[in-house]
């Protein structure tokens, strides 16, 4: 359960937990992530989004010192006088990601796959197109050997015969955790990222930089991504009341929805308690 008094770092997923269905982020919550942070508080941004999007990122979450992207493989502190500075910077090998494709799908049949290679601003994805990816506009198509040709940020993978969840852990039970690093973010594909990469790891750095505990850290989340960090996290777990069950069940507390401003409604009363 939550702790007496504050946390010394809150940490939130973006979207579907403090980003809205219409994809913004109303000024009730910015203008209380200003308030944790003037109360002394360091802010996270803990997502799933890659580095391509740290723009559209710093524009969700204006009071975050840190950001940790890409599912925990990359953190940027951005408290740097000099400039935001990049402290962690974890890719997964094309040769390794083009062999455990081909062990997933000798077990489930042919995937759709998607690779993250580059960390320019507003690069596409590439790999193969799928109607049901919510970011037509960022996508390039490009062959199987061209997106594994060299090393990735991150990679999706989806089948039409296996729900998200079921192919998730099918996939836990054919890729070893050495190998690579597996989750879902509630966008129908499964993630696969450098084995080590979670929302934990990469909130680790952030802790380990400015000398919390995780036992003094508040998060929030909605999907099975956020789910390393609820395990990390001990001052308090909380989901928005719109998130998967395993986030719910793993959750100290459920807030509103991120359509009501569950997190900033959390965060209010906890610095007026």
């Amino acid at each position: 359960m939550t702790r007496p008094g504050l946390p010394k770092l809150v940490a939130t997923d973006l979207d579907g937990t403090l980003v809205r269905s219409d994809e913004t982020v109303s000024a009730y919550t910015h203008e209380v992530l200003d308030r944790v942070r003037a109360a002394g508080i360091p802010v996270v941004c803990a997502t799933g989004r890659g580095p391509r999007l740290t723009e559209l990122t710093r524009n969700d979450i204006r009071a975050a010192d840190f950001l940790v992207m890409a599912g925990g493989g990359r953190v940027v502190d951005q408290s740097d006088p000099a400039g935001p500075l990049v402290l962690r910077d974890e890719r997964l090998s094309g040769e390794v990601l083009a062999r455990l494709v081909a062990d997933l799908e000798t077990a489930v049949g042919p995937l759709t796959v998607m690779v993250e290679a580059s960390d320019e601003h507003d690069a596409p994805l590439w790999g193969d197109y799928h109607p049901s990816w919510p970011y037509p506009d960022r996508f390039e198509t490009r062959t199987r050997d061209e997106c594994l040709s060299g090393d990735v940020i991150k990679a999706f993978a989806r089948t039409a015969e296996h729900h998200v969840d079921t192919l998730l852990e099918t996939a836990r039970r054919i890729i070893p955790a050495e190998v690579a690093s597996l989750t879902q973010a509630g966008l129908g594909f499964i993630e696969i990222c450098a084995p080590g990469v979670d929302k934990a790891s990469g909130l680790t750095v952030v802790a380990q930089r400015l000398g919390v505990d995780p036992a003094e850290v508040l998060v929030f989340g909605d999907m099975p991504n956020d789910l390393p960090m609820f395990a990390w996290a001990g001052w308090g777990r909380v989901a928005v009341s719109n998130a998967h069950p395993a986030v719910r069940a793993a959750s100290d507390e459920v807030t509103l929805r991120n359509d009501d401003d569950g997190v900033a409604v959390y965060l209010d009363r906890l610095l007026s308690r």
